[in-house]
């Protein structure tokens, strides 16, 4: 895999997210309910389905279940996400709400490895860190993605994921780069199939995985993606909320930063 193609499979939501913050006036306060929409509508702005060029997107679709329109994310050797431009302050809402379910965990994703990194589902927390507090390595990876992007790209991100065989509340570095911490919330296959609620402190979390006060958020992305594992997942998101209030996280198995494989 090429330098810039690296770079860009992580970074591709959150060029899309910035790129319609700089085009238009489409910031959010609050995340649009899928819930509001209709069944077999097409995804109104400002959520926008990203891409990648040379990577099969997935399919995306709102449909119901059991009377309520959610979001739905087929992913076959492929991947993609929905974006979101966002003007949170996580001060004053720091709490982050959401259901999802999936068919199936991936078998063969690894968290670890560039090459597996693939997950049954995942959403993106995209939060404004000054270049210049990054480190001069951190600044040339932003710089270079900003450079094939011609997109003012985030500077750190949370991910939360639906991993296949780490223990819920691992918390670690992207294989790709210790800008994007990862965030396992479910695990394998006990729940597949079934809506699972979370809750999170996304300001808390982002202390823990950063060691800094959490700046604005700039947008959200979610999805799921198969392209490296060759495998096939279906991911449903219901609706997601930011509150003030304030819930308890699981405590992260934090792991240390690994060298990329």
């Amino acid at each position: 895999m090429s330098a810039s193609t690296t770079v860009a499979r992580h970074a591709r939501a959150a060029i899309a997210v910035t790129t319609l913050l700089s085009a238009s006036v489409w910031a959010q306060t609050a995340v649009p309910l899928f819930s509001s929409m209709q069944p077999g509508q097409t995804l109104p702005a400002p959520l926008r389905e990203i891409t990648l060029a040379k990577i099969k997107p997935n399919r995306v679709s709102l449909v119901d279940d059991q009377g309520t329109t959610v979001l739905r994310v087929d992913s076959a050797q492929s991947g993609s996400t929905v974006a979101l431009p966002l003007n949170i302050d996580p001060a004053a809402t720091p709490q982050l709400s959401w259901r999802w379910k999936v068919s199936r965990a991936i078998d063969k994703a690894d968290m670890e490895s560039k090459l597996g990194d693939d997950f049954a589902a995942r959403v993106y927390v995209f939060f404004d860190v000054p270049l210049a507090s990054l480190s001069f390595i951190e600044r040339s990876k932003v710089r270079l993605a900003r450079a094939l992007s011609s997109a003012d790209v985030p500077t750190a991100a949370l991910v939360y994921v639906w991993d296949n065989t780490h223990p819920i509340g691992t918390m670690q570095s992207s294989p790709y780069t210790g800008l994007v911490k990862v965030v396992v919330l479910q695990s394998g296959a006990e729940r597949v199939g079934k809506w699972v609620s979370e809750t999170r402190n996304i300001a808390a979390d982002f202390r823990q995985a950063f060691g800094r006060e959490a700046p604005q958020v700039t947008g959200i992305a979610l999805g799921n993606d198969t392209d490296q594992t060759a495998e096939a997942v279906s991911a449903w998101f219901g609706d997601f909320r930011f509150e003030r209030t304030i819930a308890p996280n699981i405590a992260p198995n934090i792991v240390p930063s690994i060298a990329p494989k």
